[in-house]
């Protein structure tokens, strides 16, 4: 194994895979959530930079081919595990979440069962163009839930009437609540588009794994 700034980069981003559910347990929120949010975009960011930088540099290397796309699967497993318990187990976010974490568990299977063959199933474009996707959708996501703590924390208390008051116009306090509410209601939902798209591409990509596959999977002649 050698130590370059490539690999370094994957290995610090593999491990700010669990520190992204680790800020809910030091931090109390928002302040978990802004902490989340940046060290997942900033780790994301590397994704792009250690392929990059290996390339350019010409410091490609079998432990960075192998440990890159383990770190984005962690990365994406990890964070969709968080954004799922804090949604309540919402349906909007449980099912492409599940779509994502079946095929990424799948493809993973296939790989280790080909061994050797395992080529034949190499990262292809639109496979990139889908941990995009899920990263984007995550982050997006992330930042919903910012928008949403903050809310919540400013209106503690409120009753109906409160409410009704900021939706009549009100107060300058008032239509910062209300600038809340809208901010998280649009976040949160271009977020679960995006992360319906991302399930919609890791769909697609999982199944043009598994027909490259398919002729590799039958029992062979006695």
């Amino acid at each position: 194994m050698t130590w370059n700034v490539p690999n370094i980069l994957t290995v610090l981003r593999l491990l700010a895979a669990p520190g992204v559910a680790i800020m809910f347990l030091f931090f109390a929120r928002p302040w978990a959530d802004w902490f989340a949010l940046v060290l997942f975009v900033t780790a994301a960011i590397t994704d792009w930079f250690d392929g990059y930088l290996a390339r350019e540099w010409q410091q490609e290397s079998r432990f960075g081919a192998m440990l890159d796309p383990i770190a984005d699967k962690a990365m994406v497993v990890i964070a969709l595990l968080v954004i799922t318990g804090f949604s309540g187990m919402n349906p909007w976010i449980l099912l492409p979440a599940t779509v994502i974490l079946f095929r990424e568990v799948f493809v993973s299977g296939l790989r280790e069962f080909l061994g050797s063959t395992a080529g034949l199933l190499s990262v292809t474009k639109l496979a990139k163009w889908k941990t995009t996707a899920q990263m984007i959708a995550i982050a997006v996501l992330f930042a919903a839930g910012v928008f949403e703590h903050a809310f919540l924390e400013r209106t503690e208390g409120m009753d109906m009437a409160m409410i009704d008051s900021i939706m009549t116009g009100a107060t300058p306090d008032e239509v910062g609540l209300l600038a809340l509410v809208q901010g998280e209601a649009v976040t949160f939902a271009i977020g679960v588009a995006l992360l319906w798209v991302a399930a919609g591409l890791t769909a697609v990509t999982g199944w043009d794994y598994f027909a490259k596959a398919k002729p590799y999977l039958g029992d062979k002649p006695a």
